[in-house]
């Protein structure tokens, strides 16, 4: 989960000098600087281990939310092999390349404006929308490196960056709700309590009640044993909470027809797909821009906690190496689509491995080398149904809500965007429209009292764009 983390706590009292240092022994050693930083090798690989279990529910989530949109044959399980693969790959170039102990994979949220938003409320082909995922990582990387990345973090102000973080867990917790069936359609009411009694209902509340409750006794890795232990219940269980049935009824769990343990299955369907032309159009422009801003933010918040955090942020709070790492975030959002899965993004559940002590890149390429070992065991994927997973969404969503007690909401002109930002979301099922329509209210109600100056003129030209796209673009 890929959430902006406040640095408001001061980070663990441990050294944090990143460059290699004396009495360092071994090749790891040395390109890492393990000892240089006070850490050790056995530490560095547990802290990864304890990263990969805080992270790896994304292994079955990530497949269950872009399923609903990429449709290719045995889609889940090839779905499921490129968020390994990405996993993989983007941990591994942040730890190895920029050295840092940040694991990266799909990031929730980006997924399901992918596949919500983009594919099946607008309509885009998804090979497009891989294509502007791939787009969005480009900028990301080039703006990074040419360093315009500190001049538009300046233009957004905190407010909304925090807002879009939390509109985009209310987004996923509704979702979660609807995997469910707790919240369900309603003619009268738009939206209803659905039947409790439902097999698909009480296990993903019985699953929500675990989770958290793992969560609150600060369990690692509390997520995933809540959606393994509750796809135990459904299995033994035999209730019929599995797609598949006939006339597209649920059904019980119908067996591993393949083993548990068996090889990779090359994504085929998915790779090479995307349509970078398509996504050039003009009337995905806005698509590219809310792929871009949602995640060059949320990276930017999520880098700087963790930094904060593994103590590597310096007097004035820069982070060293910053350019590296955030190209790399890039790199990988760009590998990810190429791949066939949506952007991927560093995770703040890296901060359990700091909490265990990583301090270096070895700690990310560890986490890495595990989810490249968990593709060997994807027919354990089909044990998991939507209503173990749908805990995890509203409780990945609870997360992300964190920031809001940062808004300064007594002032009117700041709470005012932050609301539209987040209850739009949900309510419009868009992440792009509370995003857009919370930039233009902030500079609107600005310019309205006289607060014009305050309003830096990037985020004036990025409002502009995005009024220009309801007014003159509204079907695109």
């Amino acid at each position: 989960m890929a959430t902006t983390q406040p640095a408001n706590t001061p980070p663990p009292s441990r050294p944090h000098d990143p460059g290699p240092g004396t009495g360092a022994t071994g090749l790891l050693d040395r390109y890492f600087g393990i000892t240089a930083v006070g850490s050790t090798i056995p530490r560095e690989l547990r802290a990864g281990l304890t990263t990969f279990l805080t992270m790896s529910y994304i292994i079955f989530v990530n497949p269950s939310v872009l399923s609903a949109a990429i449709d290719v044959p045995n889609g889940f399980v090839q779905l499921l092999m490129v968020t390994c693969i990405a996993a993989m790959f983007g941990s591994v170039i942040m730890g190895v390349v920029a050295k840092y102990p940040f694991a990266q994979a799909p990031g929730m949220g980006l997924n399901a404006f992918f596949s919500f938003t983009v594919v099946l409320g607008m309509g885009v082909e998804w090979p497009t929308a891989l294509g502007a995922v791939f787009i969005s990582g480009l900028l990301f990387v080039v703006l990074s490196l040419i360093g315009v990345r500190q001049a538009i973090v300046r233009a957004l102000p905190m407010g909304l960056k925090l807002a879009i973080t939390a509109g985009i867990g209310c987004f996923l917790a509704l979702l979660g709700l609807s995997t469910a069936e707790i919240v369900v359609s309603n003619e009268a009411t738009l939206v209803g309590l659905g039947d409790l009694s439902a097999p698909t209902a009480w296990l993903a509340l019985l699953g929500l009640g675990l989770t958290a409750a793992l969560m609150a006794r600060k369990v690692t890795g509390a997520i995933l044993w809540g959606i393994l232990v509750m796809s135990l219940v459904a299995v033994v269980s035999r209730i019929p909470v599995y797609s598949g049935g006939e006339d597209d009824t649920l059904q019980a769990f119908p067996g591993f027809s393949d083993g548990v343990v068996a090889l990779p299955v090359w994504p085929g369907d998915l790779v090479g797909q995307l349509d970078i032309m398509g996504a050039l159009s003009l009337g995905l422009v806005t698509v590219v821009l809310t792929f871009f801003i949602v995640d060059f933010f949320d990276a930017t918040g999520t880098l700087t906690g963790l930094a904060h955090r593994s103590g590597y942020l310096d007097e004035n709070g820069d982070m060293p190496r910053a350019k590296r790492a955030f190209s790399m975030d890039g790199v990988a959002g760009m590998f990810g689509a190429f791949m066939g899965t949506s952007t991927v993004t560093a995770y703040v559940e890296s901060a359990s491995g700091i909490e265990e002590g990583g301090r270096t890149g070895l700690t990310a390429t560890m986490t890495g080398v595990l989810f490249g070992l968990a593709m060997f065991l994807w027919p354990v994927a089909a044990m998991v149904p939507g209503a173990a997973t749908a805990p995890a969404l509203i409780l990945v969503g609870a997360l992300m809500m964190q920031g809001i007690r940062h808004i300064e909401w007594e002032k009117v002109s700041e709470s005012v965007p932050a609301f539209l930002t987040i209850i739009l979301m949900p309510l419009t099922f868009s992440i792009a429209n509370g995003v857009s329509l919370g930039i233009i209210s902030y500079c609107a109600i600005k310019l309205a009292i006289g607060e014009g100056r305050k309003v830096s003129w990037p985020l004036y030209l990025i409002a502009a764009f995005l009024l220009s796209r309801y007014i003159f673009f509204a079907d695109g």
